[in-house]
């Protein structure tokens, strides 16, 4: 079976962790933003944010950020984004992503300055110029933050069929009450990531990481498809 464009575009996405120093246009951002809230939403809530900086705003912001963490700002525990305490299967995945990633740019295991400073690259979007910190009002449900999931993947998918890489940024939200401050956020609404767009440096050792997903048989069950059932 021939694979469709949107079977391709989905096997081809990925995080991307380098960008070239081009530009990316307004109009390309407000189509991607446009086809991000076509997304499906229950009631038609259409819950979610998107603030959207580049140039001398999202350098700001950058440096705001550097200097929370080099202050020792802790971090925010306001919105978890992952479990606690972590299963160890889930550990596990989470170990071996890390790991993917460390190896190709020639880390080693135990040189933790080396990655701190990586993973600190998060809250430089990783140099793209372009950052997106999404929001959501505090008073949405736990549904509404799967409605938000859904216009981000949308998102991603959009900038990747016009061209531009892009990475979810989870990271964003440990400093979340930074960024309020810094963007003067309205008090009700909750960062919940960032998003780094920009042409991507394919020939970026970090761009060569693809992390692996479970066989369909690890992750889907199916009911009713044997005749005998």
């Amino acid at each position: 079976m021939n694979r469709t464009d949107l079977q391709r575009l989905l096997a081809r996405r990925r995080s991307i962790r380098a960008y070239t120093s081009d530009p990316v246009a307004r109009e390309d951002i407000e189509t991607i933003l446009r086809l991000a809230r076509t997304a499906p939403s229950g009631a038609n809530l259409q819950p979610g944010r998107f603030h959207v900086l580049t140039g001398k705003a999202l350098g700001s912001l950058v440096n705001a950020l550097a200097s929370a963490i080099a202050a020792g700002e802790p971090q925010s525990r306001e919105y978890s984004y992952f479990p606690d305490p972590m299963p160890k299967m889930l550990r596990a995945r989470q170990v071996a992503a890390g790991y993917a990633l460390y190896n190709a740019l020639g880390i080693e295991r135990r040189d933790l300055d080396a990655r701190r400073r990586q993973f600190q690259r998060n809250y430089a979007f990783f140099d793209a110029p372009v950052g997106i910190v999404i929001t959501i009002d505090r008073d949405m449900g736990k549904g509404c933050f799967m409605d938000l999931g859904m216009a981000v993947m949308a998102l991603l998918l959009a900038a990747e069929d016009l061209g531009y890489g892009t990475t979810g940024l989870g990271a964003l939200a440990h400093y979340g009450p930074v960024v309020h401050r810094h963007l003067d956020l309205p008090e009700d609404e909750l960062v919940v990531c960032g998003i780094a767009l920009g042409v991507a440096d394919r020939n970026a050792d970090a761009n060569q990481v693809r992390t692996e997903r479970e066989d369909l048989s690890v992750f889907a069950e199916f009911h009713g498809f044997d005749a005998r059932s």
